[in-house]
């Protein structure tokens, strides 16, 4: 909602009221402010509007997810760069569902952005393989599907990789 620079702005108003508050030892309020500017410096790191989309996607509604995401205007300007691996890799999970080369480009371009979490990018390299494998293109899908394994530490991705070769063995 906000853009970047405003948020660092009112976190920094906050601490600073904070400080008054804590000088004419009204602790209470002092605290309040800290933990509003922490709010402010979260949403910084997070974007509201990803997180809201998220919670859209979490529900497997995609329209109320592509909603969300279409708020944001201007991505460059408005989300960190991680952000915007973000923004792209819930596009590409949308446009999965219809247009496979879109799809593509917008995974493509989360990674290069990249995303905060191993296992979130592990999940955008296996989706890409996924896409990838469906066009035919084995080499590109195998090197894909051996970076997914790498990077999913935790295994949670353990069964659908396998089942992806499995499927690359018939291709």
């Amino acid at each position: 909602m906000f853009p970047k620079f405003i948020k660092l702005v009112l976190a920094a108003f906050s601490v600073g009221y904070a400080v008054y508050q804590f000088i004419e030892t009204e602790i209470g309020n002092g605290i309040a402010f800290i933990f509003l500017a922490g709010v402010f410096v979260f949403l910084y790191f997070k974007n509201e509007l990803i997180l809201l989309s998220f919670l859209r996607l979490r529900k497997q509604d995609f329209n109320g997810t592509q909603r969300w995401l279409n708020r944001i205007k201007n991505p460059k300007a408005a989300l960190t760069t991680k952000q915007q691996g973000y923004f792209y890799f819930l596009h590409g999970v949308i446009e999965a569902q219809n247009n496979l080369t879109k799809a593509e480009r917008h995974f493509k371009k989360a990674i290069s952005l990249g995303l905060n979490m191993k296992h979130d990018l592990a999940m955008a390299k296996l989706s890409l393989a996924g896409i990838v494998m469906q066009k035919r293109r084995k080499r590109e899908a195998t090197t894909l599907l051996n970076e997914a394994k790498k990077l999913d530490k935790q295994g949670m991705l353990k069964e659908q990789i396998k089942m992806m070769q499995q499927q690359l063995k018939r291709i």
